[in-house]
């Protein structure tokens, strides 16, 4: 249900969404600083081609203010992508609710969604960033770019776009703290965003993006589709960066980003028994694959078990999670 209105001069466009799947509850805001927590909601400005957008959400209320009545609602239809109230992940809590590794956490988080960015090019900009790094040092960059390069409205501010970047001098972003060779690849990316060669556009799959129909096929559909190969091409853009811009960028829950230290070593222990163990990548996927099409969403929820008071599995040791660092 939406309806339109309008307010000193903007079009105000509200509609209050049905989720696909009533567990649903919304996340925290974004540690970037550009989600805002408001009351009991989420703030947040958008950018709709060049049209500035605010959207507010509220439980399953979604509120948004621009120029425009299309920006207004292309900017609610970016944030219900965002917040995973359109995911239907009925057939996920079927099959694994009683999982003996996550059928725990599953049953005690039925809300979990797995959080996304409005903008794909967010996620991909943001993804370079945090390569080799812990999330405090690759948030401090992101907020310095915020800074420095993002667009303001009423008092919001949000991410740097594509064109900005293309713009840089690799100098400029180092100044933010992001190392040289990552900056080269960050505008490298971004000028190919520009050109359109690259477009990151969603699909139809289940969260929004297209779904492999394998458990082995899903990097090397990645590796085959024409915007992620041209990224790959770019010298310190690798697998998980790629795996990172299709589950958070354009809502693909079968795809884990298999780089991340933090599953490397938790897969490493849960497989092996050895608290120190370190899985690879390709021992990460293959853990998840039984969880085809939703091993994303399943990673998620291998992390929130870690929370769940109780006994450990026989054989594996939980601790607490170590900085996230991942590779290219």
């Amino acid at each position: 249900m939406s309806r339109p209105g309008r307010a000193e001069g903007s079009v105000l466009v509200r509609e209050v969404v049905r989720p696909r799947w009533a567990p649903y509850r919304l996340g925290p805001p974004s540690l970037d600083g550009l989600t805002r927590r408001r009351g009991n909601g989420l703030v947040r400005l958008l950018h709709v081609g060049d049209e500035p957008v605010v959207v507010a959400v509220a439980g399953t209320v979604f509120a948004a203010r621009a120029v425009s009545e299309s920006a207004a609602r292309a900017g609610i239809e970016r944030m219900r992508f965002a917040t995973g109230i359109d995911d239907d992940v009925t057939d996920f809590h079927v099959r694994f609710r009683d999982d003996p590794v996550i059928g725990r956490a599953v049953r005690a988080y039925p809300w979990l969604r797995v959080r996304r960015n409005p903008d794909p090019w967010e996620t991909l900009m943001w993804s370079i960033t945090e390569q080799l790094i812990d999330m405090p040092r690759a948030t401090a960059i992101q907020r310095r770019m915020i800074g420095r390069f993002g667009r303001s409205w009423e008092g919001l501010r949000d991410s740097p776009s594509a064109a900005t970047i293309a713009a840089c001098a690799p100098a400029e972003l180092e100044a933010c703290g992001l190392h040289a060779k990552r900056a080269i690849a960050m505008i490298r990316a971004a000028r190919e965003m520009v050109a359109g060669r690259v477009a990151l556009a969603r699909g139809g799959g289940a969260g929004g993006g297209a779904v492999a129909t394998a458990r082995d096929d899903v990097l090397a559909s990645l590796r085959a589709d024409a915007d992620f190969a041209r990224l790959l091409a770019i010298p310190e853009i690798g697998p998980w960066t790629v795996e990172m811009v299709a589950l958070h960028g354009l809502g693909r829950l079968d795809v884990v980003p298999a780089g991340d230290l933090g599953y490397l070593k938790l897969v490493g222990r849960l497989a092996t028994g050895r608290p120190k163990a370190i899985a690879d990548e390709a021992e990460v996927r293959g853990f998840f694959a039984p969880y085809a099409p939703w091993a994303g969403l399943a990673a998620s929820y291998l992390i929130r078990a870690r929370t769940i008071p109780g006994p450990p599995q026989a054989g594996t040791r939980w601790s607490a999670a170590a900085p996230r660092k991942a590779a290219a």
